[in-house]
C-alpha cells in the first residue's frame, strides 16, 4: 500500500505530469476568465435591475404611508368641525358624540377630546367610551399644537394608559374666540396599525426587510416588535446604510435614494409632513441565487471538459517522455551515497545528455561544499564555545547555534534550546508594545540590524533585562536567517532608574523636587481650558527652626518625613505632592475646584498640627500656614502661578501662622466640570516610605539630602 502510495507521488511529481498540470490550468484559466466576465455581467444587470426595483417599492410605500397619515388628520379635522362648544360642556352629549363616531375608532388604537388646558374630557378605545381623569398638558405634542394652532404628528412615545409605544395626532378645534378643544387619536406601533395596509405586503416577501423610522432614526415599525422605537443602528442590516444617510446631511426625499449596506440592497424613500424615513434592504445573495446556481451548473460540465483533455494530455506526454525515466532513477541516488557521484548516469543525445551531465557535475561540486561546510561549522562551534558574550544563530525564529555563555545565561542546556523558538526566552511585552519579531523586521528593512533592550526568561523561571542586538545573516537574504548577541543587563537598568528617580524626588521625604513640580505645573498651563479647574497648594512649616534650634538636623529631618506623610494623607494619588525646599512644601491639585482646595489646605493644617515627634520627656510640634492660587486664564507662565500661591501663603503668615489663606476664586467656566472625588472617600497614607514600594512617592535611591534649616 505504501509502496502505491508512493509511486502515485512520484508520477504526479513528474515532468510529464507538470506539463499536463500547466495545460490543465490554462484550459481552467481560459474557461473561468470567460465564465467569471458573462456570470460578472450578468450579476450586475441583475443587481442593478433589483436596485431600481428596491428604490421604486421603498418610494411607493412611503407614498402610501404619507398618503395615510394625511386621511388621519383629515379625519380628525372633519370630526372637529361638527364639534361645538354646547357639546363639549355636556358630558353625556359628548360621549354620545363620541359613539356616532366609529370610523374614527377604525382608524385610531384611541381617540380623545381634550379641554385648551390638557384635561382629557373623553376617550374612545377598545374599552368604550368613557371619561378618564388624564392630565396631558405637559406632553410635548399637545402644547405644540395649542401654541401653535395647528394638527401635529407627534414624535413616538409610550402611551400614558397602556405602557406601549404610540403615535399621537392632534388637532385644535377653534372658532372665531379661538382654540375651545383638542381632538387627539392615537397609534399602538406594537400592534402595526400605522402601517396598516402599507407593509402587510411584506410578509410575502421574505428576503426583504421594511422598517419605518422618524427623523432620528427611531424605529417605528419592525418585523421584531422588540426593537420598536429602538435607534436603527441596532438594525444591522440597515445600520451602515443610516450612517449614509446622515453623512449626505439626512434628507427626506420621496423619490427614494440607494445607500450603501454591505452586502444588501438597500434604499430609503422619506414622508414629507412628519418627515418619516420608509427603509428596505433585501440581501444581495438572494437576488443572485439563480445566477449562482446556473454558475455552478456551467462549472460542472466545464470541470467534466478538463477531466476529459486532461487524462488525453496526460497518456501522451506518458508515451514521449519515456527516455527521461532511466535519468529520474539516477537522479533519485544522487545524494543518498549508493553510488559515487560520477557513476551510473546515463549516456544520451539531445537535452537528456546535456541534462545528465549537469547533474553530474552538480553532484559533484556538492560533494566538495559539504566537506567545506563541514570544516567551517566545526570552526564555528569552537568560537561559539569560547565567546564571553550569548551568541545565537536565528533562522525562522528557532535556535539553531547557541554559544556556551548564552546557555548560562539562559540556565538551559544547548540541546534544550536548538530548534526551540525564540518565544521560549523572550517575555512577552507589556501596554500593546510592538513584538520583537516586528521591531526586528522594521530594524532590518531600514537599517542594517536591530538593537534594543527586552526581558528574557531563563529554563529555571527567573527573569533578567537584556541587550540583543540582531543583525541578518544576509542584509539581501533576511530568510537565511540572523544572528543574535545577548548581554545581562540588569545592574545597569538598576543603577539608571536609580539615578532617574534621583534627577526627579527628593531624596529625604520622597517627594517631587522642584524641576518636577514646575515641568507638571507648565503642563498644566499649557492644556488649558482642558486642565480647569486646577489648584497650586504653598505649605510653609511654623516653628521648624525651633525643631531644629532645640533637637538639632535628625529630628528637623523626621519632622520633615513626618510632615510630607501628613500631607500626602490628606491628597489623591493623581495629585502632586513636592518638596520646594527647606521646610516648603506644594500641591498641584487637578481637577479640583477652588473651595475643595481649599477645604485640603485646611485638613493639611489640622493634621500638620496633630504631629508630635517623641523627644527626651515631651514632643515636638510644628505647625503649617498655606497658601491657595487657582489656575485661571490670566496667569501666564508657571512663575505667575508660583507668585499666586506664594503671596498667598505669606498672607497665612502674616495673620498669625496655622491658617489658610487663599488668592481670588477663578471664574467658573460655562462647560460643566467633573467633580472630584469627595475627601472622605480618599484613602489616607498611614506612613510616608522612601523605598520603592512608596504610596504616592518613588523610591528615595542614593539622593542628597535638602538643607532643612529654613524657617
Amino acid at each position: 500500500m505504501n509502496n502505491r502510495l508512493l509511486r502515485l507521488e512520484n508520477a504526479l511529481g513528474s515532468l510529464k505530469a507538470r506539463i499536463t498540470m500547466g495545460g490543465i490550468m490554462a484550459l481552467v484559466l481560459g474557461i473561468g476568465v470567460i465564465t467569471t466576465i458573462l456570470v460578472g455581467r450578468t450579476e450586475h444587470d441583475l443587481l442593478e435591475s433589483q436596485r431600481q426595483h428596491e428604490l421604486s417599492e421603498s418610494a411607493r410605500t412611503a407614498a402610501l404611508l404619507g398618503h395615510k397619515v394625511l386621511l388621519l388628520q383629515r379625519g380628525l379635522e372633519s370630526v372637529g368641525q361638527v364639534l361645538d362648544e354646547a357639546t363639549l360642556a355636556d358630558p353625556a352629549a359628548l360621549a354620545e358624540f363620541m359613539r356616532t363616531k366609529p370610523l374614527l375608532q377604525n382608524f385610531f388604537a384611541s381617540i380623545y377630546v381634550a379641554a385648551p388646558s390638557g384635561q382629557v374630557l373623553v376617550m374612545y378605545d377598545e374599552k368604550g367610551v368613557y371619561h378618564p381623569t388624564l392630565d396631558i398638558s405637559e406632553g410635548p405634542n399637545f402644547r405644540r399644537s395649542v401654541a401653535e394652532g395647528r394638527p401635529i404628528v407627534g414624535e413616538p412615545l409610550m402611551g400614558p394608559l397602556t405602557g406601549e409605544p404610540i403615535i399621537a395626532f392632534t388637532q385644535p378645534v377653534r372658532n372665531a374666540k379661538g382654540i375651545y378643544a383638542v381632538l387627539g387619536g392615537t397609534l399602538r406601533l406594537s400592534s402595526r396599525n400605522l402601517l396598516a395596509g402599507v407593509t402587510d405586503a411584506q410578509e410575502a416577501d421574505q428576503g426583504a426587510l421594511m422598517v419605518v423610522t422618524d427623523a432620528r432614526g427611531l424605529m417605528l415599525t419592525h418585523p421584531d416588535r422588540r426593537l420598536l422605537m429602538a435607534p436603527i443602528t441596532q438594525e444591522p442590516r440597515l445600520a451602515k446604510a443610516f450612517e449614509t444617510w446622515k453623512a449626505e446631511g439626512s434628507p427626506v426625499e420621496p423619490l427614494g435614494l440607494l445607500l450603501q449596506q454591505p452586502q444588501e440592497i438597500t434604499s430609503a424613500a422619506g414622508v414629507p409632513g412628519p418627515d418619516w424615513m420608509v427603509w428596505r434592504t433585501r440581501p444581495e445573495t438572494e437576488v443572485l441565487a439563480p445566477v449562482k446556481a446556473a454558475r455552478r451548473q456551467a462549472m460542472l460540465w466545464a470541470g467534466s471538459l478538463v477531466a476529459v483533455v486532461s487524462a488525453g494530455m496526460f497518456l501522451t506526454l506518458w508515451w514521449l517522455l519515456q527516455p527521461l525515466m532511466l535519468l529520474e532513477r539516477r537522479a533519485q541516488h544522487m545524494f543518498d551515497g549508493v553510488m559515487r557521484p560520477e557513476d551510473g548516469w546515463p549516456r544520451a543525445d539531445g537535452e537528456i545528455g546535456h541534462l545528465a551531465k549537469v547533474l553530474r557535475d552538480v553532484g559533484v561540486q556538492r560533494a566538495e561544499l559539504e566537506r567545506m561546510n563541514g570544516e567551517m561549522i566545526s570552526k564555528l562551534r569552537s568560537v561559539m564555545r569560547s565567546a564571553p558574550i550569548g551568541i545565537a544563530f536565528i533562522r525562522e525564529r528557532r535556535f539553531e547555534l547557541v554559544s556556551d555563555e548564552l546557555c548560562r545565561l539562559l540556565a538551559y542546556e544547548d540541546r534544550q534550546l536548538l530548534g526551540q523558538p525564540v518565544d521560549l526566552i523572550v517575555v512577552p511585552p507589556e501596554d500593546d508594545q510592538p513584538e520583537l519579531a516586528a521591531l526586528e523586521a522594521e530594524a532590518f528593512a531600514t537599517s542594517n540590524s536591530y538593537v534594543g533592550e527586552c526581558r528574557m526568561q531563563r529554563g529555571d523561571g527567573t527573569r533578567f533585562w537584556a541587550r540583543l542586538r540582531s543583525r541578518p545573516v544576509d542584509l539581501e537574504h533576511t530568510d537565511f536567517g540572523s544572528i543574535w548577541t545577548v548581554l545581562n543587563i540588569d545592574e545597569q537598568r538598576s543603577a539608571r532608574k536609580a539615578l532617574e528617580w534621583s534627577a526627579a524626588h527628593d531624596g529625604l521625604t520622597g517627594l517631587a523636587n522642584r524641576q518636577r513640580f514646575d515641568q507638571h505645573a507648565r503642563r498644566l498651563i499649557e492644556a488649558r481650558p482642558a486642565s480647569l479647574p486646577a489648584a497650586m497648594v504653598f505649605i510653609d512649616l511654623d516653628h521648624f527652626k525651633e525643631v531644629n534650634d532645640t533637637a538639632g538636623h535628625l529630628s528637623g529631618d523626621a519632622m520633615l518625613r513626618a510632615a510630607a506623610a501628613a500631607i500626602m494623607s490628606r491628597v489623591r494619588s493623581n495629585d502632586l505632592a513636592a518638596r520646594i525646599g527647606g521646610d516648603e512644601f506644594a500641591l498641584l491639585l487637578e481637577q479640583c475646584t477652588h473651595e475643595a482646595a481649599v477645604r485640603v489646605a485646611e485638613d493639611i493644617v489640622a493634621s500638620i498640627s496633630a504631629i508630635a515627634l517623641p523627644w527626651l520627656s515631651g514632643s515636638l510640634h510644628v505647625g503649617a500656614s498655606i497658601g491657595v492660587a487657582s489656575l485661571s486664564t490670566d496667569i501666564d507662565s508657571v512663575d505667575d502661578w508660583i507668585s499666586a500661591a506664594d503671596a498667598a501663603c505669606y498672607a497665612a503668615k502674616a495673620a498669625g501662622r496655622g491658617v489658610v489663606r487663599a488668592g481670588r476664586a477663578p471664574v467658573v467656566p460655562p462647560a460643566p466640570i467633573a467633580p472630584i472625588a469627595p475627601l472622605a472617600s480618599l484613602a489616607p497614607l498611614t506612613s510616608l516610605e522612601t523605598g520603592p514600594s512608596a504610596a504616592g512617592a518613588a523610591s528615595a535611591t542614593a539622593a542628597r539630602p535638602v538643607d532643612n534649616t529654613d524657617d
